[in-house]
């Protein structure tokens, strides 16, 4: 029997053994499990935090500079600010994390003998210490306007351009702008930010991001772009569009700025340019254009049938000299939007054919109090499109547009086409 007992024994002893080891692997998993948040937490704060914005497209090869150490606005021009006196040197050292939450640069009140505004240093930065890399052309720029461009004053914007060679890519940096008008009557301010589309195939379209509440926005943000030989840019043109953001409306357009490449020389490094912002370009055409539409109306099933087939002589939507157009379709009961439908996109043509069919169900007998919009718009991706021309058919409109529907309606269930000019939107 004694045999026994003294395997009850150290039967009773295997639980209490198990317990010993599971608490200290608990304690071990808990500690290992703590050491690799801390280790986590702290590579994540040594990590050189993204650059500020890039807008990315989808299919396009857009990606950001990486920032590096670089903290400074004029870091890029560390080595030719060298040899300029100790007080311009600390003046154009700007931190970029003391400015607000607009992007503006905290203004300090000076006393005798303390360094100038970094404000009013900038412009010496590109009008005086790099006059070896700004174009002739950019310096001519503010003496050659006229009277009336003085008047409308729309300010300037300041950007930077230079190819990669090693990485093959084409860098634009847009630095800032200053001066801009006011377009917000009630807070006499702006919230700014700039467009930028590559001519003449615009392919590569990037935007800023908004800044609030201020007419001297500095963005300081980097556009690279990859895939475009050397050779290749003397061809290109950049088209800068400079807006203000309005949140119950369409944005509102300042003015833009077209710079051609063609005859500058970026192999020597970076080229720091300024210059004037003007009125928008905005297009003075005798018409909108012409659309084709086929109409077919089903008493019987009491449907609508609606055949976007052409658009001819379509304006020129801006610089590039060619639309992406597209046409929205708008069904409305009692002048009510009941239905809406839309086409494909036609890329960089001013005569489109489009050729497709919508069906539209008819809420009520005969269509006296059904009418149809048809909207043509310039496809611009990261924006509001702008309408290119408008056309209602209905038993209310005008001209071709309501004789084209009482066709429709004294002839049902047969297909009745006819071209008719646009108006303006």
């Amino acid at each position: 029997m004694a045999p026994i007992a003294t395997s009850r024994e150290e039967f009773d002893e295997i639980p209490t053994v198990v317990g010993i080891f599971s608490a200290f692997g608990l304690v071990f998993t808990v500690s290992l499990f703590a050491w690799i948040c801390c280790q986590r937490k702290s590579s994540k704060s040594n990590k050189t935090p993204p650059y500020k914005f890039v807008h990315v497209l989808k299919g396009v090869d857009i990606y950001p500079e990486n920032l590096n150490s670089k903290k400074k606005f004029g870091a890029d021009d560390k080595n030719e600010i060298k040899n300029k006196p100790a007080v311009l040197k600390n003046s154009l050292h700007l931190d970029l994390e003391k400015r607000d939450l607009n992007g503006n640069f905290p203004k300090t009140n000076l006393k005798a003998g303390s360094p100038p505004d970094p404000e009013n240093v900038t412009p010496k930065l590109f009008s005086e210490g790099e006059k070896d890399a700004v174009s002739p052309d950019s310096l001519k720029s503010s003496t050659s306007l006229s009277s009336e461009e003085k008047q409308e004053k729309l300010g300037t914007l300041f950007f930077s351009l230079e190819y990669n060679f090693e990485k093959k890519a084409f860098v634009v940096n847009i630095k800032e702008a200053r001066g801009l008008p006011a377009m917000d009557e009630q807070s006499m301010t702006s919230d700014p930010y700039i467009k930028m589309t590559i001519l003449p195939e615009k392919k590569h379209k990037v935007k800023t991001r908004v800044l609030r509440k201020t007419l001297d926005p500095a963005f300081d943000e980097t556009f690279t772009f990859y895939g475009i030989p050397y050779t290749q840019i003397q061809e290109l043109a950049l088209h800068f569009t400079i807006l203000s953001f309005d949140r119950f409306s369409r944005d509102d357009v300042i003015g833009e700025v077209l710079i051609p490449l063609e005859g500058i020389e970026l192999s020597d490094g970076k080229m720091l340019m300024d210059r004037e912002i003007i009125k928008r370009n905005v297009r003075k055409s005798s018409g909108r254009g012409e659309l084709l539409i086929s109409l077919c109306y089903q008493s019987t099933t009491n449907t609508l049938t609606v055949v976007v087939l052409k658009a001819r002589h379509l304006p020129k939507s801006d610089v590039s000299g060619l639309s992406d157009p597209y046409v929205k379709v708008n069904l409305y009961h009692a002048k009510k939007r009941i239905s809406k439908k839309k086409t494909h996109v036609k890329k960089c043509t001013p005569n489109a054919v489009f050729n497709e069919l919508f069906v539209f169900d008819i809420p009520c007998e005969g269509l006296e109090e059904i009418s149809v919009e048809f909207l043509v718009l310039d496809s611009e991706r990261g924006s509001r499109n702008e309408v290119i021309g408008r056309l209602v058919l209905g038993a209310a409109a005008e001209g071709s547009g309501g004789e084209h529907w009482k066709e429709i309606g004294d002839y049902p269930r047969r297909q009745i086409a006819k071209w008719h000019m646009l108006c303006d939107g």
